[in-house]
């Protein structure tokens, strides 16, 4: 997926909502958008936006002085994830269609994104789904086909929190199909992405191989993921791809993907041909 030029303002949206959230300075916020827009010149529209991204948050780790900005926050959204975790799996393991549920549940974790805000609801945001969620495309038959034909999934993952999500749905499959899942990392830290150590802090070492994709962008950028990932997506017969970042940097890609995510911003719904809000699951 391209940028838009609607894509643009977005950024400095995301330079003073951010900056804010880490309690920079007005004149620090300021100083970003101006250093910002002056490098605008260089970007390509052709490029998806996660990677644009890299430069905006590289910047925003300069001006706080910190590699990972968001760690402490990070941490709030595991603990509270963690919280619900048991609740959600008694409501999974009693379900009628145990995978139908937890594949929404990791849907609807999807809604904890700095990126696109800073305030958000999880548990409002699950018990909407089990009462009246808003599906877009919802495409679980088709995935449960694939994953039945499958001897093994890569998983990719996106933002802290929702990876304790992403386990819920990793040990319902497992515990249906038996087969082994790998769970794919950004390369360092950037937003609330999860890295190796999110990803343990959620508990997925304890039922799938965690791998970096060795991308540091807020999405799956293939020609900057090391060689060792880039042959294992090749090789996988089947792909879970959760959230925006990783929707906008492989939608063009032909792979055997399931797109999870919500449809955060206008851009991404209407590529998707989905209304703002709702929830996806589509190949």
């Amino acid at each position: 997926m391209k940028t838009y030029l609607d894509c643009l303002p977005c950024f400095m949206n995301q330079i003073v909502r951010v900056g804010r959230l880490l309690q920079l300075s007005e004149s620090d916020c300021f100083a970003m958008m101006r250093e910002f827009a002056e490098q605008l010149g260089a970007f390509k529209l052709e490029d998806p936006p996660p990677k644009t991204s890299i430069i905006l948050y590289d910047m925003i780790n300069r001006y706080t002085g910190l590699e990972d900005p968001f760690k402490e926050i990070k941490a709030k959204s595991t603990a509270k994830a963690l919280a619900l975790y048991p609740e959600l799996k008694r409501r999974v393991t009693a379900a009628a269609s145990p995978l139908s549920l937890a594949a929404k549940f990791a849907v609807a974790g999807n809604v904890i994104d700095f990126g696109v805000a800073s305030q958000f609801d999880l548990e409002t945001e699950i018990d909407r789904v089990v009462e009246s969620g808003s599906f877009g495309k919802w495409r679980e038959s088709d995935f449960f086909k694939a994953l039945a034909a499958a001897d093994r999934l890569l998983y990719l993952g996106d933002n802290t929190g929702e990876t304790v999500l992403d386990r819920l749905f990793i040990e319902t499959i497992i515990a249906e199909t038996a087969i082994p899942v790998t769970y794919v990392v950004r390369e360092k830290p950037i937003i609330n992405d999860a890295v190796l150590t999110d990803a343990v802090a959620a508990g997925i070492d304890g039922c799938a191989q965690i791998i970096s994709s060795g991308c540091r962008a807020p999405g799956t950028v293939l020609e900057i993921c090391s060689p060792e990932f880039r042959e294992l997506f090749a090789k996988a017969p089947l792909i879970v791809s959760k959230g925006q970042g990783n929707y906008e940097t492989l939608s063009a890609v032909k792979a055997p993907l399931f797109f999870f995510l919500k449809a955060k911003c206008q851009v991404v719904a209407e590529h998707l041909e989905v209304n703002l809000g709702e929830l996806v699951l589509t190949d």
